[in-house]
């Protein structure tokens, strides 16, 4: 398994930017997390600091697609950089209005400033898809970013709370702006393995949303599905937990859930798969919802743990899957917006499925949560299949693409593809 993992950092600069990369999107994980814990301990008000957050994650969604598509116009480096700056300063004046007690509305305003933050983990895939495009390794890559994903969400939240509560509440913070600010900066640096802009089709596609690709908006609605389960997920299982007088446990039997998503990852990336991704896509789509069910019937955390271990072999293979569909549907000069656009589907899809979860819980109970992740997989399930037609087209859109595609690098031809 490793030396299938040893031959995609053949290409020199890959180790590089992957590592800076994984230090760019650590912040990801900790921002939402890390301002609730310091405005509920700076003000005592967990409303206000519930809603900057969902506020912070609106913004994402909103300003990050926008970014990516300035990104894949003008460059990595001359966009991440200064829209990094943007989204720091916005989340050091939270930090600065919360701590001085500022008017609540000056919160918000810093808010919306860090939705500009570059989405990394598009960057580090284009950058991907640049050197291994075509190639089998390319899968590889991917089930390796996805698996960084997995302990992006499991270290940041730890290490955010961990800070704000056992040093000064704005730490979490503060640690997340050093963390962004430094993997953006040493990211954009390497410039070498930086994929090239292609002027003459950014001139001719501009004012293109790469949402009017064929295929992209399937994609991008079954996955608000994906993220309100996993959203859902959250929620219901610290309520549970709660509810068996075993709240602190809940951390601990999430990171379960992403351990399986990691062991499933790390696994996958090493499979030589055949077949249309579209297909792969669907039959990910299905397990994922499928594996949900068992957790109506938990009754205690062991049960629960083995239930979302089980559930989480299916995370990472779907979303290395769509990560390979984007790349091969959407014209190489919108990838990075394209991959954004997805995300940006799971982030809306995980803010919609722990509101519902909440409201659920409160209404009937702890257990009755996990009725709105089964639901959610369904309605992924049912929005992947109604586009199934779209997604089918694939292979056309493919040629386009890979018409496209700058010459591959030299390495790769000697790597043997």
């Amino acid at each position: 398994m490793l030396s299938t993992y040893r031959k995609i950092f053949d290409a020199p600069g890959s180790l590089g930017f992957s590592l800076t990369g994984f230090v760019s999107r650590m912040p990801i994980s900790m921002i939402g997390i890390g301002t609730v814990t310091m405005i509920s301990a700076l003000q005592g008000d967990y409303g206000l600091a519930g809603a900057v957050s969902a506020t912070v994650a609106l913004a994402a969604a909103v300003l990050g697609p926008q970014v990516s598509r300035l990104v894949d116009r003008y460059g990595q480096s001359r966009i991440a950089l200064p829209s990094m700056a943007v989204a720091a300063a916005g989340l050091v004046a939270v930090v600065l209005c919360s701590r001085f007690h500022a008017p609540s509305w000056t919160l918000f305003l810093g808010a919306i400033a860090t939705g500009t933050m570059p989405s990394m983990g598009s960057l580090v895939r284009a950058r991907w898809a640049g050197i291994y495009g075509g190639s089998p390794l390319l899968h590889t890559a991917y089930a390796l970013e996805s698996v960084v994903d997995e302990v992006i969400f499991i270290v940041g939240p730890i290490l955010a709370v961990g800070l704000s509560t056992s040093w000064f509440p704005e730490a979490g913070p503060l640690a997340a702006v050093v963390l962004a600010c430094v993997g953006v900066a040493l990211f954009s640096l390497q410039r070498a393995t930086e994929p090239p802009v292609r002027e003459e089709l950014t001139r001719r596609q501009h004012g293109s949303s790469a949402l009017r690709t064929r295929g992209l908006l399937v994609l991008v609605l079954t996955f608000v599905g994906v993220g309100s389960v996993f959203g859902s997920v959250e929620v219901t299982t610290v309520a549970f937990a709660d509810h068996l007088h075993h709240k602190a446990l809940s951390s601990v039997v999430l990171a379960v859930y992403a351990l399986g998503s990691c062991v499933a990852g790390l696994v996958f990336g090493t499979l030589k798969l055949k077949g249309p991704l579209s297909r792969r896509f669907l039959v990910g789509i299905v397990t994922l919802a499928l594996s949900m069910l068992p957790l109506l019937f938990v009754k205690n955390l062991v049960a629960l743990a083995v239930a979302l271990f089980i559930a989480g072999l299916s995370i990472s293979p779907t979303m290395v899957t769509t990560m390979g569909l984007v790349e091969r549907i959407v014209p190489a000069s919108k990838l990075t917006e394209g991959m954004t656009w997805t995300t940006t589907g799971l982030a809306v899809g995980v803010a919609a499925g722990s509101s519902a979860a909440g409201w659920v819980v409160d209404g009937a109970g702890a257990a009755a949560g996990y009725w709105v992740t089964v639901t959610s997989g369904l309605l992924a399930v049912a929005t992947a299949f109604l586009g199934a037609r779209r997604l089918r087209s694939a292979p056309e859109q493919q040629e386009r693409a890979r018409e496209q595609q700058p010459h591959q690098h030299s390495h790769v031809d000697q790597l043997g593809g």
